[in-house]
C-alpha cells in the first residue's frame, strides 16, 4: 500500500529523489510499466555527475543506447553480467564503487532472479546486493534496483513473472514509479505486510 507521503514529481535535475536514493541504500524503484522505468532511469542518469555503473539485466536500457534512442553519457559504464561470469563482474563493480562515490543502477530485480532462478540463488543475489550497498555506504554511493512488478488478489506487490518477494531491510528505501498524465511520479512505498 502508498503511504499518505507527498507524491514527488520528477523535474529535470531530480534533486530531491537523488537525495532520499542517496539516503536509503540499496533503494528499490517498483514500476509496472518497462517504458516508465526507461524514462526513470534516463532522467535519473542524466541528473548525476558522478560515474555510473549500469548493470543491465533485461537490456532495455542497452537496446535504447544503441538503437540512438537514448545518447549514453560519458561517465556510464554498463555491465551485461551472465550467471557464468557473475562473480567477476561483481568485482569488478565493487572495487570501482569502493574507490569513489557512484551511482549504480541495478536493471531489473527481474532479470538477476531470471538468471538465478533456485531459492539458493537468490538468497546469494540478495547478499551479493547487500554487500554492494554497505560497501557503497562507504563511498557516499547509492544503489538504485529497478523491478518490473505487479499487484497480487491480497494487495501484495510481487516481482513479476515469478512472484517472488522484494528483498527489505531497514536501510532499503522502497518506491513505486507511476505515471500521471505527462509527468512521472514516484512515492515511498510503506510496506504493511511486515511482521
Amino acid at each position: 500500500m502508498l503511504d499518505k507521503s507527498p507524491e514527488w514529481v520528477l523535474d529535470n535535475n531530480l534533486t530531491h529523489i537523488q537525495n532520499e536514493l542517496g539516503q536509503n541504500t540499496p533503494s528499490i524503484v517498483l514500476c509496472s510499466e518497462p517504458f516508465h522505468k526507461a524514462e526513470f532511469l534516463n532522467k535519473l542518469i542524466n541528473s548525476v555527475e558522478n560515474p555510473i555503473i549500469f548493470v543491465d539485466m533485461d537490456l532495455l536500457y542497452t537496446g535504447y543506447v544503441e538503437s540512438g534512442m537514448i545518447q549514453k553519457k560519458n561517465n556510464v559504464t554498463i555491465f551485461h553480467p551472465r550467471k557464468a561470469n557473475w562473480n567477476e563482474k561483481l568485482s569488478e563493480i565493487i572495487d570501482k564503487v569502493s574507490k569513489e562515490k557512484c551511482l549504480v543502477v541495478i536493471d531489473s530485480f527481474n532479470g538477476v532472479y531470471n538468471m538465478f532462478d533456485d531459492l539458493e540463488s537468490t538468497r546469494f543475489i540478495n547478499s551479493c546486493i547487500m554487500l554492494l550497498s554497505s560497501i557503497g555506504r562507504q563511498t557516499s554511493s547509492s544503489v538504485v534496483i529497478t523491478a518490473m512488478v505487479r499487484k497480487k488478489e491480497n494487495n501484495e506487490w510481487v516481482i513479476s513473472p515469478g512472484g517472488k518477494q522484494i528483498i527489505k531491510s531497514e536501510k532499503t528505501g522502497l518506491f513505486f514509479l507511476k505515471k500521471i498524465e505527462n509527468n512521472l511520479v514516484i512515492n515511498t512505498f510503506e510496506d504493511t505486510n511486515s511482521k
